[in-house]
C-alpha cells in the first residue's frame, strides 16, 4: 500500500498541495472553508441547483486539455488530484475589467438577486470555452442544455439566455490552454495513490490490475465513479462511508470500442461521451433521453457503469440497455464474467456483484449494418421519459421498446420499464402477447392489456400506481403510432415538446 500523498491540483496559475483533506470532503467545502473563495455557493447541496458550479479541467491520455462545468458540492476534494480547478473568482481579468460572459450578463441586466449569478457565470464559461473564434451565436437549444444545471431562483431566465447569446461578441478572452496542459502533465502520476488513513482513506489506482488488487483488499470500500449518487449520499444522508475506492483515474475504464455488431463502453465514461456514441448509431431514438438525463454537468461526471451499477428502480439507462439486450461485463480476483444486464438485478437495491469484483464495461448490440431482406422487417426501437420536467428531473415513468420483425410478425420483443417496479424489469407478459403476432392493433392492445400482468407499481410523490400504469399503457401505443406499418407518425407528432416548439 502506497504512503499517504497530497492532493495536488492547479488552482489560480499555482500548484496547491493539500495533505489533510478527509476523503469525503467536498470541492465546494474546501473553496469556502479552507480557501474562503465564497463566490462559490450553497444551494441545494445535492447537484440540482447549479449555485456551487466550478469548472474542473483534466489532462486526457491524448494529451488533449478538456474542460467542464460540474457540481462543486458532490465531487470529492481528492478527486481535484492532477487536475485544474477553476472558480468565478477567476474570471477577471487583470486590469479588473468584467470577462465577456460576466459583461453580458450585466448587458443583459441578468443578474437579478446574485445568489445563483456565479453559477450561470461558470455554466456559460464552459460553454464560452467550446465556442471558436468568430463562430455563430449559439442556438437555442445549446443554450437551453449548457444551463440545464443552473436553477434561477428569481425565475429570470429570460435576460440570462440573452446573454448567452451576447457574450460572444465582445472582444474574445481566451484561456492559455497551453500552459495549463504543461502544469497538469508534470501532475501526472504513474501509480496509484492515496490520500489519508486506513479506514477513511482514498485510494486512487490507475491501472485495472491496482484497481482489482485495492477492490480484493478492500471489499469493503465504497466504489466512486462520478459521486453524482455518492455526493448525496454525504450531503444529504450523512452516510460514513469509510475506505473509498475511485475509478476515474483508471484509463482502462475509460474506453469505446466497436467490435462484432456491438459498443463497448468502458465502466469510467462518462455520460455525455457514452450518449454520444450511442446516438450516433441510435440518433433518433435516444437523442432526447440523453438530452433530458440529469443535467450536463452532471453526465459530465457521472458515468454509465455508475448509472448501472448503482441498480436504482428509476435509473433511465437501463430500461433502453435492457430492451436493447445489453450485456454487463464484471470483473474479479478470479476473472471476467459477463451478464445480461436484466440479470444483474435480484432485487431492491440487489446485484449479482461479488465482494471483489467492479464493473468493467457495457456491451450494446448495435443496429445491423444491412437493409432487412423483407418489407417491414428489421428492429424497431424507441425509448420514452415521463417527468415533471424536461430537464434535469427523475422519470416517474421510463419505457423502452425493442421489436424484430420478419416481414409483418413479431421474431422478438423486448419490452423494459424504469419506475414501474423494484428494478428495472422487462414485460415478460406483454412481450409474450406480441411474439409472432402481426405488429397490428390488435396484438398492441393484448400487449397493453398484458402489462397489468407484468407490473404492480407504487404511488409515491412523483406519481400514483394507477397513473404510472396507465402512462406505461399509452407508451406502447405511442411506439405503435411510430413504427406500424401503416401510416406511421412522425416522433415529432406525438411529442409534447416538439409539438411546443
Amino acid at each position: 500500500m502506497p504512503e499517504p500523498t497530497p492532493i495536488r491540483y492547479v488552482y489560480q496559475g499555482a500548484v496547491r498541495e493539500l495533505a489533510d483533506a478527509l476523503p469525503t470532503q467536498t470541492v465546494l467545502q474546501h473553496l469556502r472553508e479552507d480557501l474562503h473563495r465564497t463566490g462559490t455557493k450553497e444551494g441545494c447541496a445535492e447537484g440540482d441547483c447549479g449555485a456551487c458550479m466550478v469548472v474542473v479541467g483534466s489532462l486526457k491520455d491524448d494529451g488533449q486539455l478538456e474542460l467542464k462545468a460540474v457540481n462543486s458540492c458532490l465531487q470529492l476534494t481528492p478527486t481535484l488530484d492532477g487536475k485544474a480547478l477553476f472558480t468565478v473568482e477567476d474570471l477577471q481579468q487583470a486590469d479588473g475589467a468584467l470577462h465577456p460572459v460576466q459583461q453580458a450578463l450585466v448587458d443583459a441586466h441578468a443578474s437579478q438577486c446574485g445568489f445563483c449569478t456565479p453559477g450561470f457565470v461558470m455554466s456559460l464559461w464552459a460553454m464560452y470555452l467550446d465556442q471558436k473564434t468568430g463562430a455563430a451565436a449559439p442556438k437555442r437549444r445549446d443554450i437551453d442544455d449548457a444551463l440545464s444545471g443552473n436553477l434561477c431562483r428569481c425565475t429570470g431566465y429570460r435576460p440570462i439566455i440573452a446573454a448567452a447569446g451576447r457574450m460572444g461578441e465582445l472582444p474574445r478572452v481566451e484561456l492559455d490552454r497551453a500552459a495549463l496542459a504543461r502544469q497538469l502533465l508534470a501532475l501526472r502520476r504513474a501509480s496509484m495513490t492515496r490520500h489519508g488513513q486506513p479506514g477513511r482513506q482514498f485510494l486512487a489506482p490507475r491501472t485495472l490490475d491496482e484497481l482489482l488488487l485495492a477492490r480484493a483488499t478492500h471489499p469493503d470500500a465504497t466504489l466512486v465513479a462520478g459521486a453524482t449518487d455518492v455526493g448525496v449520499w454525504i450531503t444529504k444522508q450523512l452516510r460514513e462511508l469509510g475506505d473509498i475506492l475511485y475509478l476515474g483515474h483508471v484509463a482502462a475504464l475509460q474506453t469505446i470500442s466497436e467490435a462484432d455488431g456491438a459498443l463497448t463502453i468502458g465502466a469510467g465514461v462518462t455520460l455525455n461521451d457514452a450518449y454520444a456514441a450511442l446516438c450516433r448509431h441510435y440518433p433518433l431514438e435516444l437523442t432526447e433521453l440523453w438530452q433530458r438525463f440529469a443535467s450536463r454537468p452532471i453526465r459530465n461526471v457521472g458515468t454509465l457503469g455508475g448509472n448501472v451499477a448503482n441498480g436504482s428502480p428509476i435509473g433511465d439507462s437501463m430500461p433502453w440497455l435492457i430492451a436493447l439486450g445489453a450485456q454487463i461485463v464484471l470483473r474479479g480476483a478470479q476473472g471476467q464474467r459477463v451478464l445480461a444486464l436484466e440479470d444483474f438485478y435480484l432485487g431492491y437495491q440487489k446485484k449479482d456483484l461479488r465482494a471483489d469484483e467492479i464493473v468493467e464495461a457495457l456491451r450494446v448490440p448495435l443496429p445491423p449494418p444491412l437493409p432487412p431482406p423483407l418489407p417491414h422487417s428489421g428492429l424497431r426501437f424507441r425509448t420514452y421519459k415521463l417527468a415533471k420536467r424536461f430537464d434535469q428531473d427523475i422519470s416517474a415513468v421510463c419505457a423502452a421498446f425493442a421489436l424484430t420483425l420478419d416481414g409483418e410478425r413479431i421474431a422478438a420483443a423486448r419490452i423494459a420499464f424504469g419506475g414501474m417496479a423494484a428494478t428495472p424489469k422487462r414485460a415478460a407478459q406483454a412481450e409474450a402477447a406480441l411474439l409472432g403476432q402481426p405488429w397490428s392493433e390488435a396484438a398492441l392492445n393484448a400487449a397493453m392489456a398484458a402489462l397489468e400482468q407484468d407490473y404492480a407499481p407504487l404511488s409515491d410523490m412523483r406519481a400514483s400506481g394507477a397513473y404510472r400504469m396507465k402512462a406505461a399503457q399509452n407508451l406502447l401505443r405511442r411506439f405503435w403510432l411510430e413504427t406500424r406499418a401503416d401510416a406511421p407518425l412522425a416522433p415529432a407528432a406525438l411529442n409534447v415538446f416538439a409539438s411546443a416548439a
